[in-house]
């Protein structure tokens, strides 16, 4: 009889081979720098892709270097960030992210963190104001290669849902059991397949179940299958 820990790994691997077969491999990773991920990131927060490549965009063609971003009036950011959307949100984050870094560092460079075990890196990154988390397992894992995994909201319903993790696990632990269960070489495909799947098949609302490969092994729809049989024989 296999313990848990086995049962979920063996479960979490062929979660990633059905992702993969169906999605297909993603291939690597965007190469931003850590610090152009971190502002990414922060615009990438309650918007679609499009506006925040968009606002990305429109951000380094008025300011080309982050020193000047750093140095800019918040509302020069601010009209530079607008077609993201929460502008007057996101501007004083990245000012303040990027002084942060400054006045720890002296530049606006991040790559002394590849030399730190992931755990102190992690906490490095999170002691930025704005920066959570999944802020931080991102610049890891896109940007330095370090053994991150991400959770954004799609990974944490997905994995939930499929029993990977307990349902009311907060993100912070459905990260901590997904990196113990898959190889850190698969954390960036596994990351980006399950965003996939939950914009595509298991959305927040209303997940389209039928049209789901992943059904037969899912913990949520078999036990709502199970208590819909149990209910239709009373």
């Amino acid at each position: 009889m296999k313990d848990t820990s086995e049962e979920l790994a063996a479960l979490a691997g062929e979660v990633d081979r059905r992702l993969m077969e169906h999605y297909g491999d993603p291939g690597p990773a965007p190469a931003l720098d850590p610090v152009s991920q971190i502002v990414n990131t922060i615009l990438s927060q309650n918007t679609n892709d499009a506006n925040r490549d968009h606002a990305y965009r429109r951000l380094r063609e008025r300011f080309p270097t982050w020193e000047q971003v750093c140095q800019a009036p918040v509302e020069a950011i601010e009209e530079a960030i607008r077609p993201a959307g929460l502008a007057p949100q996101r501007a004083p984050r990245i000012k303040a992210a990027l002084q942060h870094i400054y006045a720890q560092r002296g530049n606006l460079e991040l790559d002394f963190l590849r030399q730190m075990p992931v755990e102190e890196a992690r906490r490095w990154l999170m002691g930025i104001h704005g920066v959570g988390p999944k802020t931080a397992s991102i610049v890891l894992l896109f940007s330095l290669g370090m053994p991150a995994f991400p959770v954004d909201t799609h990974v944490h319903r997905v994995t939930r849902r499929l029993g990977l993790a307990p349902a009311r696990a907060a993100a912070e632990k459905v990260q901590d059991i997904v990196e113990k269960l898959i190889p850190p070489a698969r954390y960036y495909p596994f990351h980006i397949n399950l965003i996939r799947h939950g914009r595509r098949i298991c959305t927040a609302r209303r997940p389209h179940c039928e049209a789901c490969f992943l059904r037969d092994i899912c913990a949520d729809y078999l036990a709502r299958n199970s208590a819909a049989s149990a209910a239709s024989e009373r």
